[in-house]
Protein backbone atom coordinates (compact mmCIF):
# COMPACT_ATOMS: atom_id res chain seq x y z
CA UNK A 1 0.00 0.00 0.00
CA UNK A 2 1.09 3.49 -0.34
CA UNK A 3 1.62 4.76 2.83
CA UNK A 4 2.64 8.45 1.89
CA UNK A 5 -1.20 8.36 1.98
CA UNK A 6 -3.47 9.97 5.04
CA UNK A 7 -6.68 8.72 3.78
CA UNK A 8 -8.85 10.89 6.59
CA UNK A 9 -6.74 13.73 6.58
CA UNK A 10 -6.76 14.10 2.55
CA UNK A 11 -10.59 13.43 3.37
CA UNK A 12 -10.90 16.81 5.46
CA UNK A 13 -8.57 18.46 3.46
CA UNK A 14 -11.10 17.98 0.45
CA UNK A 15 -13.86 18.44 2.62
CA UNK A 16 -12.78 22.28 3.84
CA UNK A 17 -11.78 22.79 -0.23
CA UNK A 18 -15.12 22.10 -0.79
CA UNK A 19 -17.66 22.45 2.11
CA UNK A 20 -21.10 21.25 2.45
CA UNK A 21 -23.83 23.26 3.80
CA UNK A 22 -24.74 20.75 6.73
CA UNK A 23 -28.01 20.34 8.29
CA UNK A 24 -26.71 17.83 10.73
CA UNK A 25 -24.69 17.51 14.08
CA UNK A 26 -22.62 19.11 14.90
CA UNK A 27 -24.82 21.53 15.89
CA UNK A 28 -22.08 24.53 16.04
CA UNK A 29 -22.28 24.01 12.05
CA UNK A 30 -18.25 24.17 11.26
CA UNK A 31 -17.55 26.83 14.29
CA UNK A 32 -20.65 29.14 13.07
CA UNK A 33 -22.76 28.66 15.87
CA UNK A 34 -19.58 28.26 18.32
CA UNK A 35 -19.37 31.13 21.70
CA UNK A 36 -16.26 33.72 20.52
CA UNK A 37 -15.31 32.94 23.69
CA UNK A 38 -14.85 29.52 23.03
CA UNK A 39 -13.43 29.88 19.58
CA UNK A 40 -10.72 32.20 21.26
CA UNK A 41 -9.62 29.79 23.49
CA UNK A 42 -9.93 26.67 21.08
CA UNK A 43 -9.18 28.35 17.71
CA UNK A 44 -11.89 28.12 14.78
CA UNK A 45 -9.72 25.45 13.23
CA UNK A 46 -10.91 23.01 15.97
CA UNK A 47 -14.41 23.36 15.11
CA UNK A 48 -14.01 23.96 11.16
CA UNK A 49 -12.48 19.63 11.35
CA UNK A 50 -15.32 18.84 13.76
CA UNK A 51 -17.47 16.93 10.65
CA UNK A 52 -19.24 13.33 10.63
CA UNK A 53 -17.70 10.87 9.79
CA UNK A 54 -20.61 9.53 7.47
CA UNK A 55 -22.39 11.84 6.47
CA UNK A 56 -20.11 14.30 6.13
CA UNK A 57 -16.16 13.06 5.42
CA UNK A 58 -18.12 9.94 3.68
CA UNK A 59 -21.00 9.94 2.25
CA UNK A 60 -24.12 8.64 3.76
CA UNK A 61 -22.84 5.03 3.00
CA UNK A 62 -19.52 5.04 3.47
CA UNK A 63 -18.61 4.02 0.16
CA UNK A 64 -15.50 5.48 -0.06
CA UNK A 65 -14.31 3.72 2.72
CA UNK A 66 -12.29 6.40 3.84
CA UNK A 67 -12.05 4.87 7.40
CA UNK A 68 -11.17 0.97 6.40
CA UNK A 69 -8.50 2.56 3.76
CA UNK A 70 -7.31 4.40 6.90
CA UNK A 71 -7.45 1.45 9.34
CA UNK A 72 -5.65 -1.02 6.70
CA UNK A 73 -2.89 1.25 6.08
CA UNK A 74 -2.12 1.30 10.20
CA UNK A 75 -2.54 -2.76 9.66
CA UNK A 76 0.22 -2.87 7.13
CA UNK A 77 2.32 -0.16 9.07
CA UNK A 78 2.63 -2.52 11.96
CA UNK A 79 2.42 -6.21 10.68
CA UNK A 80 -0.66 -6.22 12.14
CA UNK A 81 -3.56 -8.44 9.88
CA UNK A 82 -6.66 -6.22 11.56
CA UNK A 83 -6.08 -2.98 12.67
CA UNK A 84 -9.43 -0.88 13.92
CA UNK A 85 -9.61 3.04 15.74
CA UNK A 86 -11.44 3.73 18.39
CA UNK A 87 -12.08 7.27 19.63
CA UNK A 88 -13.17 6.46 23.13
CA UNK A 89 -9.72 5.53 24.43
CA UNK A 90 -7.89 1.98 25.47
CA UNK A 91 -10.14 2.35 28.20
CA UNK A 92 -12.64 1.09 25.86
CA UNK A 93 -10.51 -0.62 23.27
CA UNK A 94 -9.52 -2.97 26.18
CA UNK A 95 -13.05 -3.93 27.58
CA UNK A 96 -13.89 -4.69 23.22
CA UNK A 97 -10.87 -7.18 23.22
CA UNK A 98 -11.54 -8.48 26.86
CA UNK A 99 -15.35 -9.20 25.40
CA UNK A 100 -14.04 -10.70 22.44
CA UNK A 101 -12.57 -13.59 24.21
CA UNK A 102 -14.58 -14.04 27.55
CA UNK A 103 -18.30 -13.39 28.39
CA UNK A 104 -20.38 -13.66 32.03
CA UNK A 105 -19.04 -16.38 34.23
CA UNK A 106 -16.38 -17.55 32.10
CA UNK A 107 -12.73 -17.40 33.15
CA UNK A 108 -9.87 -15.03 31.65
CA UNK A 109 -6.15 -14.90 33.20
CA UNK A 110 -5.38 -11.57 33.97
CA UNK A 111 -2.19 -10.15 35.43
CA UNK A 112 -2.62 -8.41 38.66
CA UNK A 113 -1.14 -5.15 37.98
CA UNK A 114 -3.99 -4.17 34.84
CA UNK A 115 -5.30 -0.94 34.83
CA UNK A 116 -8.72 -0.13 36.78
CA UNK A 117 -10.10 0.05 32.49
CA UNK A 118 -9.62 -3.94 32.76
CA UNK A 119 -11.26 -3.97 35.86
CA UNK A 120 -14.16 -2.02 34.13
CA UNK A 121 -14.10 -4.87 31.78
CA UNK A 122 -14.66 -7.28 34.31
CA UNK A 123 -17.47 -5.71 36.30
CA UNK A 124 -19.75 -4.63 32.50
CA UNK A 125 -19.01 -8.22 31.48
CA UNK A 126 -19.42 -11.06 34.22
CA UNK A 127 -16.34 -12.47 33.45
CA UNK A 128 -14.39 -14.39 36.73
CA UNK A 129 -10.35 -12.95 36.73
CA UNK A 130 -8.32 -15.73 37.67
CA UNK A 131 -5.47 -13.22 38.98
CA UNK A 132 -2.15 -13.80 37.73
CA UNK A 133 0.45 -12.26 40.23
CA UNK A 134 2.86 -9.54 39.08
CA UNK A 135 6.68 -9.91 40.16
CA UNK A 136 7.37 -8.08 42.89
CA UNK A 137 10.52 -6.36 44.22
CA UNK A 138 10.52 -6.22 47.50
CA UNK A 139 13.61 -3.91 47.89
CA UNK A 140 11.53 -1.32 45.40
CA UNK A 141 8.34 -1.98 46.67
CA UNK A 142 7.44 -2.35 42.86
CA UNK A 143 5.39 -4.71 40.71
CA UNK A 144 6.70 -5.99 37.07
CA UNK A 145 4.78 -7.87 34.73
CA UNK A 146 4.00 -11.56 35.52
CA UNK A 147 6.67 -13.60 33.99
CA UNK A 148 5.73 -16.61 31.08
CA UNK A 149 5.93 -19.26 34.49
CA UNK A 150 3.17 -17.92 36.54
CA UNK A 151 1.12 -17.73 33.10
CA UNK A 152 1.80 -21.50 32.63
CA UNK A 153 0.84 -22.63 36.27
CA UNK A 154 -2.01 -20.29 36.26
CA UNK A 155 -3.43 -22.07 32.93
CA UNK A 156 -2.34 -25.53 34.47
CA UNK A 157 -4.52 -24.59 37.92
CA UNK A 158 -8.01 -23.63 35.28
CA UNK A 159 -7.50 -25.52 31.74
CA UNK A 160 -10.93 -23.47 31.05
CA UNK A 161 -9.94 -20.28 30.52
CA UNK A 162 -11.03 -18.75 27.96
CA UNK A 163 -7.67 -16.82 27.64
CA UNK A 164 -5.16 -14.15 28.89
CA UNK A 165 -4.44 -11.09 29.65
CA UNK A 166 -1.32 -9.08 30.66
CA UNK A 167 -0.17 -5.66 30.57
CA UNK A 168 3.36 -4.40 28.71
CA UNK A 169 4.61 -2.17 29.06
CA UNK A 170 3.50 -0.58 33.01
CA UNK A 171 3.60 2.76 33.65
CA UNK A 172 7.28 2.55 34.45
CA UNK A 173 8.51 1.24 31.29
CA UNK A 174 8.70 -2.31 32.14
CA UNK A 175 8.34 -5.15 30.02
CA UNK A 176 6.64 -8.31 30.30
CA UNK A 177 8.23 -11.29 28.59
CA UNK A 178 5.50 -11.05 25.75
CA UNK A 179 6.87 -13.91 23.37
CA UNK A 180 7.50 -16.39 26.41
CA UNK A 181 3.65 -15.40 27.34
CA UNK A 182 2.03 -16.11 24.20
CA UNK A 183 3.94 -19.43 23.93
CA UNK A 184 2.91 -20.34 26.82
CA UNK A 185 -1.02 -19.48 25.92
CA UNK A 186 -0.75 -20.76 22.39
CA UNK A 187 0.23 -24.12 23.47
CA UNK A 188 -2.70 -24.64 25.38
CA UNK A 189 -4.86 -23.11 22.79
CA UNK A 190 -5.61 -19.54 24.23
CA UNK A 191 -5.50 -16.07 23.05
CA UNK A 192 -3.56 -13.03 24.07
CA UNK A 193 -4.46 -9.89 24.99
CA UNK A 194 -1.83 -6.98 25.71
CA UNK A 195 -2.71 -4.58 27.35
CA UNK A 196 0.55 -2.15 25.49
CA UNK A 197 -1.08 1.48 26.05
CA UNK A 198 1.97 2.70 26.76
CA UNK A 199 3.73 1.11 23.92
CA UNK A 200 2.01 2.72 20.46
CA UNK A 201 5.93 3.84 19.50
CA UNK A 202 7.20 0.47 20.14
CA UNK A 203 7.32 -0.79 16.52
CA UNK A 204 9.07 1.79 14.92
CA UNK A 205 12.76 1.60 16.46
CA UNK A 206 14.76 -1.85 16.98
CA UNK A 207 16.30 -0.46 20.42
CA UNK A 208 12.55 -0.25 21.79
CA UNK A 209 11.38 -3.74 23.22
CA UNK A 210 10.08 -6.03 21.26
CA UNK A 211 6.48 -4.79 20.45
CA UNK A 212 3.57 -7.42 20.98
CA UNK A 213 2.45 -8.18 17.42
CA UNK A 214 5.82 -9.28 16.78
CA UNK A 215 6.16 -11.41 20.37
CA UNK A 216 2.92 -13.26 18.67
CA UNK A 217 0.07 -11.87 21.00
CA UNK A 218 -3.62 -11.93 19.22
CA UNK A 219 -4.78 -8.82 20.24
CA UNK A 220 -2.92 -5.53 21.21
CA UNK A 221 -4.58 -2.59 22.64
CA UNK A 222 -2.31 0.93 22.42
CA UNK A 223 -3.07 4.50 23.32
CA UNK A 224 -1.48 6.37 20.76
CA UNK A 225 -2.00 9.43 22.68
CA UNK A 226 0.06 8.30 25.65
CA UNK A 227 3.51 8.00 23.19
CA UNK A 228 2.40 8.78 19.90
CA UNK A 229 1.43 12.29 18.27
CA UNK A 230 -2.42 11.63 18.24
CA UNK A 231 -4.76 13.30 20.53
CA UNK A 232 -5.66 12.50 23.92
CA UNK A 233 -8.63 9.58 23.16
CA UNK A 234 -7.19 8.22 19.77
CA UNK A 235 -6.96 4.49 20.37
CA UNK A 236 -5.72 1.43 18.17
CA UNK A 237 -6.55 -2.45 18.52
CA UNK A 238 -4.58 -4.41 16.37
CA UNK A 239 -5.51 -8.54 15.89
CA UNK A 240 -3.89 -11.31 14.10
CA UNK A 241 -4.31 -15.24 14.18
CA UNK A 242 -7.33 -17.10 13.66
CA UNK A 243 -8.08 -17.24 17.90
CA UNK A 244 -10.38 -14.23 17.77
CA UNK A 245 -12.43 -13.85 14.98
CA UNK A 246 -12.02 -10.38 13.20
CA UNK A 247 -16.15 -9.33 13.30
CA UNK A 248 -16.58 -10.27 16.97
CA UNK A 249 -13.82 -7.84 17.85
CA UNK A 250 -15.44 -5.30 15.51
CA UNK A 251 -19.02 -6.25 16.94
CA UNK A 252 -17.78 -5.93 20.45
CA UNK A 253 -15.96 -2.50 19.76
CA UNK A 254 -19.40 -1.46 18.31
CA UNK A 255 -21.16 -2.36 21.44
CA UNK A 256 -19.49 -0.21 23.28
CA UNK A 257 -18.09 1.93 20.87
CA UNK A 258 -19.61 5.61 20.25
CA UNK A 259 -22.07 6.39 17.50
CA UNK A 260 -20.53 9.55 16.71
CA UNK A 261 -16.73 9.26 16.33
CA UNK A 262 -14.29 11.86 16.42
CA UNK A 263 -12.88 13.03 12.65
CA UNK A 264 -10.37 15.02 14.34
CA UNK A 265 -9.09 12.36 16.09
CA UNK A 266 -9.13 10.11 13.24
CA UNK A 267 -7.44 12.67 11.21
CA UNK A 268 -4.32 12.50 14.25
CA UNK A 269 -4.06 8.91 14.08
CA UNK A 270 -3.88 8.61 10.14
CA UNK A 271 -1.10 11.17 10.42
CA UNK A 272 0.51 9.85 12.96
CA UNK A 273 0.99 6.49 11.30
CA UNK A 274 2.16 8.45 8.16
CA UNK A 275 4.60 10.40 9.85
CA UNK A 276 6.18 6.91 12.05
CA UNK A 277 6.11 4.67 8.26
CA UNK A 278 8.17 7.99 7.07
CA UNK A 279 10.29 9.28 10.09
CA UNK A 280 9.53 6.94 12.44
CA UNK A 281 12.94 5.50 13.25
CA UNK A 282 14.80 9.14 12.72
CA UNK A 283 12.21 10.68 15.57
CA UNK A 284 12.67 7.68 17.93
CA UNK A 285 16.46 7.50 17.52
CA UNK A 286 16.81 10.95 18.20
CA UNK A 287 14.34 10.46 21.03
CA UNK A 288 16.42 7.03 22.70
CA UNK A 289 19.61 9.53 22.42
CA UNK A 290 18.36 12.03 23.76
CA UNK A 291 16.92 9.37 27.02
CA UNK A 292 20.39 8.21 27.81
CA UNK A 293 22.25 11.91 28.15
CA UNK A 294 18.93 13.09 30.36
CA UNK A 295 19.17 9.84 32.60
CA UNK A 296 22.78 10.38 32.72
CA UNK A 297 22.43 14.04 33.73
CA UNK A 298 20.01 13.06 36.63
CA UNK A 299 22.25 10.38 37.79
CA UNK A 300 24.48 12.10 38.46
CA UNK A 301 22.82 14.87 40.94
CA UNK A 302 22.94 14.21 44.57
CA UNK A 303 20.12 11.96 45.90
CA UNK A 304 18.38 11.02 42.64
CA UNK A 305 18.83 7.67 40.84
CA UNK A 306 17.63 6.98 37.50
CA UNK A 307 16.24 3.50 37.48
CA UNK A 308 17.58 1.23 34.37
CA UNK A 309 17.79 -2.31 33.01
CA UNK A 310 20.05 -2.92 35.78
CA UNK A 311 17.48 -2.10 38.64
CA UNK A 312 14.43 -3.20 37.05
CA UNK A 313 15.21 -6.36 35.09
CA UNK A 314 16.32 -9.98 35.70
CA UNK A 315 14.98 -13.11 35.63
CA UNK A 316 12.45 -12.64 38.72
CA UNK A 317 11.98 -9.07 37.33
CA UNK A 318 10.83 -7.46 34.17
CA UNK A 319 11.97 -8.94 30.80
CA UNK A 320 12.82 -5.36 29.47
CA UNK A 321 12.45 -1.67 30.01
CA UNK A 322 11.34 1.30 27.58
CA UNK A 323 14.24 3.66 28.47
CA UNK A 324 11.78 6.36 27.61
CA UNK A 325 10.62 6.21 30.67
CA UNK A 326 12.63 8.01 33.19
CA UNK A 327 12.02 6.82 36.53
CA UNK A 328 13.98 8.70 39.35
CA UNK A 329 14.21 7.66 42.79
CA UNK A 330 13.75 10.85 45.44
CA UNK A 331 13.94 8.68 48.27
CA UNK A 332 17.51 9.54 49.71
CA UNK A 333 16.19 13.02 49.69
CA UNK A 334 13.82 12.17 52.26
CA UNK A 335 10.60 12.61 50.74
CA UNK A 336 8.00 11.33 48.32
CA UNK A 337 7.05 11.35 44.66
CA UNK A 338 4.15 12.99 45.83
CA UNK A 339 5.69 16.30 47.05
CA UNK A 340 8.81 16.24 44.82
CA UNK A 341 5.81 16.62 41.54
CA UNK A 342 4.33 19.04 43.57
CA UNK A 343 6.60 21.19 43.86
CA UNK A 344 8.19 21.25 40.90
CA UNK A 345 4.84 22.15 39.29
CA UNK A 346 4.63 25.08 41.15
CA UNK A 347 7.90 26.35 40.98
CA UNK A 348 9.34 25.15 37.56
CA UNK A 349 5.59 24.78 35.23
CA UNK A 350 7.06 20.82 35.23
CA UNK A 351 4.21 18.28 35.24
CA UNK A 352 5.41 14.56 35.84
CA UNK A 353 4.37 11.79 35.16
CA UNK A 354 4.17 8.68 37.81
CA UNK A 355 4.86 10.37 41.30
CA UNK A 356 4.55 7.70 44.02
CA UNK A 357 5.96 7.24 47.48
CA UNK A 358 9.16 7.21 46.52
CA UNK A 359 9.62 7.60 42.64
CA UNK A 360 8.67 10.52 39.99
CA UNK A 361 8.77 10.01 36.26
CA UNK A 362 9.09 11.91 33.39
CA UNK A 363 8.24 10.72 29.75
CA UNK A 364 9.99 11.14 26.93
CA UNK A 365 8.92 11.17 23.24
CA UNK A 366 10.17 12.29 19.86
CA UNK A 367 8.27 15.54 20.84
CA UNK A 368 11.43 15.83 23.07
CA UNK A 369 14.43 17.89 22.54
CA UNK A 370 17.20 19.84 24.11
CA UNK A 371 15.26 22.55 25.40
CA UNK A 372 12.56 20.36 27.49
CA UNK A 373 15.74 18.13 28.68
CA UNK A 374 16.86 21.66 30.13
CA UNK A 375 14.18 22.63 32.03
CA UNK A 376 14.11 18.85 33.45
CA UNK A 377 17.30 19.36 34.69
CA UNK A 378 17.13 22.29 35.31
CA UNK A 379 13.65 21.83 38.23
CA UNK A 380 15.58 18.95 39.50
CA UNK A 381 19.08 20.53 40.62
CA UNK A 382 16.66 23.23 42.14
CA UNK A 383 14.77 20.83 43.72
CA UNK A 384 17.77 19.06 45.39
CA UNK A 385 18.49 22.66 46.79
CA UNK A 386 15.33 22.91 47.85
CA UNK A 387 14.71 19.58 49.41
CA UNK A 388 14.89 20.62 53.17
CA UNK A 389 11.66 22.39 53.01
CA UNK A 390 9.86 19.29 51.87
CA UNK A 391 11.20 17.12 54.71
CA UNK A 392 9.73 15.61 57.17
CA UNK A 393 7.67 13.61 54.18
CA UNK A 394 4.53 11.41 55.39
CA UNK A 395 5.89 7.75 55.64
CA UNK A 396 3.52 5.56 53.51
CA UNK A 397 3.21 1.78 54.96
CA UNK A 398 3.45 -0.19 52.04
CA UNK A 399 2.79 -3.95 52.42
CA UNK A 400 4.52 -6.66 51.73
CA UNK A 401 3.18 -8.64 48.52
CA UNK A 402 1.47 -11.19 50.52
CA UNK A 403 -0.47 -8.65 52.04
CA UNK A 404 -0.98 -6.49 48.99
CA UNK A 405 -3.21 -9.38 47.49
CA UNK A 406 -6.47 -9.73 48.50
CA UNK A 407 -8.55 -12.64 48.05
CA UNK A 408 -11.78 -12.86 45.20
CA UNK A 409 -13.87 -13.72 47.08
CA UNK A 410 -17.06 -12.37 44.81
CA UNK A 411 -17.51 -11.33 41.39
CA UNK A 412 -16.52 -7.92 40.49
CA UNK A 413 -19.55 -7.49 38.48
CA UNK A 414 -21.70 -8.91 41.41
CA UNK A 415 -20.10 -6.48 44.59
CA UNK A 416 -20.17 -3.27 42.50
CA UNK A 417 -23.76 -3.93 41.44
CA UNK A 418 -25.52 -5.77 44.50
CA UNK A 419 -26.33 -4.05 47.60
CA UNK A 420 -23.81 -2.36 49.37
CA UNK A 421 -23.34 0.43 51.89
CA UNK A 422 -20.51 2.55 53.84
CA UNK A 423 -18.75 1.90 56.64
CA UNK A 424 -15.51 3.75 58.26
CA UNK A 425 -12.03 2.92 57.35
CA UNK A 426 -11.39 1.78 60.68
CA UNK A 427 -13.80 -1.46 60.17
CA UNK A 428 -13.89 -2.25 56.39
CA UNK A 429 -11.42 -4.81 57.67
CA UNK A 430 -12.81 -8.63 56.51
CA UNK A 431 -15.50 -6.42 54.42
CA UNK A 432 -15.57 -7.27 50.61
CA UNK A 433 -14.94 -3.75 48.97
CA UNK A 434 -17.54 -2.88 46.45
CA UNK A 435 -15.66 -0.13 44.38
CA UNK A 436 -12.11 0.43 42.75
CA UNK A 437 -9.72 2.21 45.66
CA UNK A 438 -7.06 2.82 42.86
CA UNK A 439 -3.97 5.06 43.54
CA UNK A 440 -3.80 7.56 40.28
CA UNK A 441 -1.61 7.21 38.45
CA UNK A 442 -0.77 4.92 37.25
CA UNK A 443 -4.40 3.43 37.98
CA UNK A 444 -3.66 0.22 39.33
CA UNK A 445 -6.15 -0.57 41.50
CA UNK A 446 -4.95 -1.26 45.32
CA UNK A 447 -8.35 -2.89 46.02
CA UNK A 448 -11.16 -3.84 43.58
CA UNK A 449 -14.89 -4.83 43.64
CA UNK A 450 -15.29 -8.76 44.86
CA UNK A 451 -11.75 -8.31 46.99
CA UNK A 452 -11.82 -8.68 50.87
CA UNK A 453 -10.02 -6.00 52.27
CA UNK A 454 -7.29 -6.42 55.00
CA UNK A 455 -6.13 -3.99 57.10
CA UNK A 456 -2.37 -3.95 55.42
CA UNK A 457 -3.93 -2.79 52.51
CA UNK A 458 -6.25 -0.16 54.16
CA UNK A 459 -3.31 1.46 56.00
CA UNK A 460 -1.48 1.58 53.24
CA UNK A 461 -3.98 3.56 51.66
CA UNK A 462 -4.82 5.72 54.88
CA UNK A 463 -1.35 7.13 54.63
CA UNK A 464 -0.86 6.90 50.99
CA UNK A 465 -3.70 9.40 51.18
CA UNK A 466 -2.14 11.73 54.13
CA UNK A 467 0.82 11.94 52.02
CA UNK A 468 -0.61 13.04 48.88
CA UNK A 469 -1.71 9.65 47.25
CA UNK A 470 -5.07 10.57 44.89
CA UNK A 471 -7.84 7.74 45.09
CA UNK A 472 -10.47 9.94 42.74
CA UNK A 473 -12.65 6.63 42.14
CA UNK A 474 -13.36 6.25 46.10
CA UNK A 475 -16.73 6.89 46.66
CA UNK A 476 -15.45 8.69 49.64
CA UNK A 477 -12.61 11.16 48.23
CA UNK A 478 -11.59 11.74 52.10
CA UNK A 479 -11.39 7.61 52.69
CA UNK A 480 -12.88 7.77 56.07
CA UNK A 481 -15.36 5.23 55.23
CA UNK A 482 -15.79 2.79 52.32
CA UNK A 483 -18.29 1.21 50.09
CA UNK A 484 -18.54 -2.85 50.98
CA UNK A 485 -20.60 -4.88 49.93
CA UNK A 486 -23.98 -5.48 52.71
CA UNK A 487 -23.69 -8.42 54.79
CA UNK A 488 -26.96 -10.12 56.39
Amino acid sequence: MDQSQAPVLEALAAFHANPLTVFTPPGHKQGRGADPRVLEVLGPDVFRSDVLASGGLDDRTDSRGILPHAQALMAEAVGAEHTFFSTCGSSLSVKAAMLSVAGPHEELLVSRDAHKSVVAGLILAGIRPVWVDPSWDPKLHLAHPPRAEAFRAALERHPDVKGALVTSPTPYGTCADLKGIAEVCHAAGKPLIVDEAWGAHLPFHPDLPQWAMDAGADVCVTSVHKMGSALEQSSVFHLQGDLVAPDVLKQREDLLGTTSPSVLLYAALDGWRRQMVQHGRELFGAALALAADVRERIDALDGLHVHGRADFCGPELAADLDPLQVIVDVSALGTTGYRAGDWLRSHHQLTLHVCDHRRISAQLTHADDSTTADALLHGLRELVDAVPTLRPATTVDVPDPGELRLEQADLPRDAFFGPTEQVPLKEAAGRIAAEMLTPYPPGIPAALPGERLNDAVLEYLRTGLEAGMLIPDSADSDLATVKVVREP
